[in-house]
């Protein structure tokens, strides 16, 4: 799971519907107490920013024809992570042909 924090316009729909999904994993492990503590210190989420991405992506979704259906109900006072947007780029565009199109 991670948070990319790319620019939801610039991933592919694969990586925009991935990460969708992902930021409903994290919920459902914070609300488990289901500890994401390696994801947090590994840079790949910002707690904080779950539900704000969360809608970023599902207006990129819609934007792009897709249905959304499955709106994220998540309020945290809990702050922890840090991204690293270039590392995330460069990962991301290794790791997908589609995206380093597009990035």
């Amino acid at each position: 799971m991670r948070m990319w924090g790319i620019q939801p316009e610039k991933l592919c729909n694969r990586h925009l519907l991935g990460e969708h999904a992902e930021m409903h994993m994290f919920t459902g492990c914070i609300r488990k107490g289901i500890s994401i503590n390696g994801y947090i210190k590994g840079g790949l989420v910002e707690v904080q920013k779950i539900k704000p991405r969360h809608d970023l992506l599902a207006r990129e979704m819609q934007r792009r024809g897709m249905h959304h259906r499955s709106p994220l109900f998540f309020c945290t006072k809990m702050r922890a992570g840090k991204l690293n947007l270039s590392a995330n780029k460069k990962d991301l565009a290794k790791r997908c042909k589609a995206c380093r199109k597009l990035l």
